[in-house]
């Protein structure tokens, strides 16, 4: 979708809007969503960071998903000079940013790694007052260069669902935290799985019960994994994402772990990675994982599946690791 196809929907007579999700856990869906949510939704972001009329927002993420559509709708809502590129791996190549107000940037992991190794990209993204980060993990040695940044950079939790983010955790300065802030009209509370459950009333009507299962305290929240992406071998529940998370600083190549179902187990890891030296990769899951979090299976590919937003695409994952 361009922009001025959005602008167009953006304008005509319906109160609602066509958006896709975004397709981490399987196809991407189509749902529809108020135009006076996402208003809502723009207003409390702008709020929180202090944007105001004239200040500029940069938008470099695809207009078919919801990320890329709140950039817009932020820059309507607050009156921002908005700044539009095409999507890639290096939104800052080609453009020169010069800023005398405050200006905000919404990026996917891969854009901000790709950017930061290019001298020149990674000083123009150094330039945005707010760097917000979305649509993916954020891995600690990413994590560790963001550390320095002058200005402001979040990281920020959300879905289709909420309209964009709901919540926010600062990765630099005094305020660097591995606990997501919810906004003053978000409310948050577990289901009895342990799960995140979501009362936004402005940007969502209900309840939202997530899949993400988290640990809460004084009114904030730190993602532990996704209910859906345990892996339950032998009566041991194993989180993906914290078998990635001890792995990562000793893997040099992309990685994922999965699963297959097994009929001794029930469920066993797979680990997929572009390294094709697979002993070595079995060597370092023995030696730094504890034994019943190890692999099974270990399956090469060229490249590690993922999501055009750039999230892990477990469904796909999963359906590779079932063929092995």
């Amino acid at each position: 979708m361009t922009l001025d196809e959005f602008l167009t929907e953006w304008n005509n007579e319906s109160d609602m809007i066509l958006v896709h999700t975004s397709g981490s856990t399987g196809n991407p869906k189509p749902m529809y969503v108020e135009k006076k949510r996402m208003l809502n939704s723009a207003r409390i972001t702008c709020d929180f960071l202090g944007l105001c009329s004239g200040d500029t927002a940069f938008l470099c993420m695809p207009l078919d998903y919801i990320a890329g559509k709140m950039m817009v709708v932020r820059s309507i809502e607050r009156k921002l000079n908005l700044v539009s590129v095409s999507p890639s791996g290096h939104p800052l190549k080609d453009i020169s940013l010069s800023f005398d107000k405050p200006s905000l940037a919404a990026m996917v992991p891969l854009q901000v790694y790709n950017s930061l190794n290019v001298a020149a990209e990674a000083e123009k993204l150094r330039s945005f007052t707010h760097l917000i980060i979305g649509g993916g993990a954020i891995d600690d040695e990413l994590a560790k260069v963001l550390r320095s940044f002058p200005n402001h950079v979040w990281s920020t939790y959300g879905m289709t669902e909420t309209l964009s983010h709901i919540a926010l955790r600062r990765l630099n300065g005094d305020g660097a935290s591995e606990w997501y802030t919810p906004f003053d009209s978000v409310d948050v509370s577990q289901n009895e799985d342990g799960c995140l459950v979501i009362d936004a009333p402005l940007v969502h009507e209900g309840k939202l019960v997530t899949n993400d299962i988290v640990e809460l305290k004084d009114g904030k929240f730190r993602i532990l994994g996704r209910k859906d992406n345990v892996i339950c071998s032998g009566g041991i529940k194993i989180q993906m994402e914290e078998v990635e998370r001890v792995l990562r600083p000793y893997m040099e190549s992309n990685f994922m772990i999965t699963k297959r179902s097994d009929k001794k187990f029930g469920e066993i890891v797979v680990l997929i990675t572009e390294n094709d030296n697979i002993a070595e990769v079995e060597a370092i899951c023995k030696r730094v994982l504890p034994k019943y979090w190890c692999p099974h299976d270990y399956l090469y590919v060229e490249r590690i599946p993922l999501t055009e937003t750039g999230k892990p695409a477990r469904a796909k994952a999963l359906s590779l690791a079932e063929e092995v």
